[in-house]
């Protein structure tokens, strides 16, 4: 249920932020900026995990999703929110070796919402950061050889996101397609954290 009303209230954040955006996105085009980098876009992620938690890490490859709205400020600022989806293959777990047994912790699904702000450096070219807020679902398991100590811990964490990278606008018309690539980093608040380098491709709906 915890889960669930975090992801509800993300949304209506998310659809709050788009509504002034979609203002922004109004006035700039009047000005005359013939860039595509306003709208609504829906991206597909793909790219390389790395889940850190006891001190130790996995890599895998892994995948997601972005929505976003973008609307454009001064002609060369590009400013909206973007809700993000995130797993790794098979999810990502660390295990080792611990006091009278051995310990694994692993990480699930992640989801995420937050704001993107970039440059234009052309009309098609942009240089881009991005920060927001996180929840991801997690396993601690403990096994001993004391009978009755082993314990098993299935929960949601929360933390920040902050990243950043470069986008390019491949096609132009009344769907433009681009391409994007950038690094994220997500601490959550169990002490753990997860880096992602990806890349990826969407579609805008002007």
């Amino acid at each position: 249920m915890r889960k669930i009303l975090m992801v509800a209230a993300a949304v209506a954040a998310f659809s709050a932020t788009a509504v002034s955006a979609q203002e922004v996105t109004t006035t700039s085009a009047s000005e005359g900026n013939n860039t595509s980098f306003r709208g609504f876009r829906l991206e597909g992620n793909l790219g390389g995990d790395r889940f850190q938690s006891q001190g130790r890490h996995e890599d895998k490859f892994g995948y997601g999703a972005t929505i976003g709205f973008d609307g454009v400020i001064a002609d060369r600022i590009v400013v909206g929110p973007e809700a993000t989806y995130w797993r790794a293959n098979n999810w990502t777990e660390n295990c080792g070796a611990a006091t009278g047994g051995s310990v694994c912790h692993k990480s699930f699904e992640e989801f995420g919402v937050g704001v993107r702000a970039g440059y234009l450096l052309t009309p098609r070219a942009m240089v881009f950061a991005k920060g927001g807020y996180v929840t991801n679902e997690q396993r601690k398991a403990y096994n001993s050889a004391t009978p009755g100590a082993s314990y098993y811990d299935h929960f949601n964490t929360t933390g920040y996101q902050v990243g950043g990278g470069a986008e390019y606008t491949v096609t132009e018309g009344r769907l433009p397609v681009y391409v994007n690539a950038q690094y994220v980093f997500s601490q959550y608040n169990d002490h753990t954290s997860r880096h992602r380098i990806m890349g990826g491709v969407g579609v805008r709906f002007k």
